[in-house]
């Protein structure tokens, strides 16, 4: 390997842990002031309405609506690859997060071909709390967009997409669903007035909402959180920095002694079908 390329590919490592101790900090100030408003609200409100607030979240952890195909609990993940891989990737994304945006620059094609090859099974959690620091809506919108493409049968390929063209995490482009309609078109099969309806209705909001709900339970506290077989491997595995190379690496030490999966084993989007969005009267969007 040339000088050159090793160090770019130490420039990008040091992108990514850069990007990450980023949103690490963001993530815990947000964390500090939920804690802060969580307190007040029990000393203003009173133990009557606590209970009754709690209520509520109980029951909104149960979305309206979940995209085709999705599964676990309530149905909040998007599975990708074959269901019976010997492995399983495990990804917590927020569409406006830039480390996920690095994360997925230097390694969705690596992830890609090991769930093609039958070696990974990715179970992806598409969280939206960045909108929470700013009052946002991008993050809550593309979520929801990948839900409807999810919905369609092109998530993977929405998915890639979205982030290829994330933009600036302090300019919330996505606000604009016509943004993420417009993204559809790079995907073959996915733009359609379905798809644009099921955008612009926020038709999986109550998801997205369940979603990140889960998420704010789930002891995690920022994004990318990666896990391979339920242990964390971003941005180390031990004393091992993440690398495409080392990925690959981990899965087939992980694999070793274990048949392979089969791609038409529940692969994670649904065959491409017409879903009854177009019918199905719009959901007032989540906040």
């Amino acid at each position: 390997m040339s000088e050159k390329n090793r160090e770019g590919k130490r420039t990008a490592r040091e992108r990514m842990q850069e990007e990450r101790a980023a949103q690490e900090a963001r993530d815990s100030r947000r964390k500090k002031l939920l804690a802060v408003g969580a307190v007040l609200v029990v000393i203003l409100a009173g133990v009557g309405i606590g209970i009754a607030v709690q209520s509520s979240r109980s029951s909104s952890d149960v979305p309206k609506a979940s995209p085709a195909g999705t599964i676990g609990k309530n149905n909040l993940i998007v599975p990708d690859g074959p269901a019976n891989a010997p492995s399983t990737l495990t990804v917590y994304e927020d569409p406006r997060c830039p480390a996920c945006g690095a994360f997925e620059h230097e390694f969705s094609a690596t992830v890609d071909q090991l769930q093609d090859q039958g070696k990974l099974y990715g179970n992806y959690h598409i969280v939206s709390f960045i909108d929470r620091h700013d009052s946002g809506k991008g993050s809550k919108n593309g979520a929801n967009a990948l839900g409807c493409a999810q919905d369609a049968g092109y998530f993977r390929a929405y998915h890639d997409v979205m982030y290829k063209n994330q933009p600036d995490e302090t300019v919330d482009t996505w606000k604009d669903k016509s943004k993420l309609i417009d993204l559809a078109k790079q995907v073959p099969g996915l733009d359609s007035p379905t798809f644009e309806n099921c955008v612009n209705t926020n038709h999986f909001g109550s998801w997205v909402s369940a979603v990140e709900q889960d998420f704010d339970k789930s002891g995690y506290t920022s994004t990318p959180t990666i896990l391979l077989n339920g242990k964390p491997i971003y941005p180390k595995n031990g004393t091992e920095d993440i690398t495409p190379d080392n990925l690959v690496k981990w899965v087939n030490e992980a694999n070793q002694g274990k048949p392979l999966g089969t791609t038409g084993s529940a692969s994670a989007s649904p065959a491409p079908t017409s879903t009854a969005v177009a019918s199905t009267p719009a959901q007032s969007p989540s906040s």
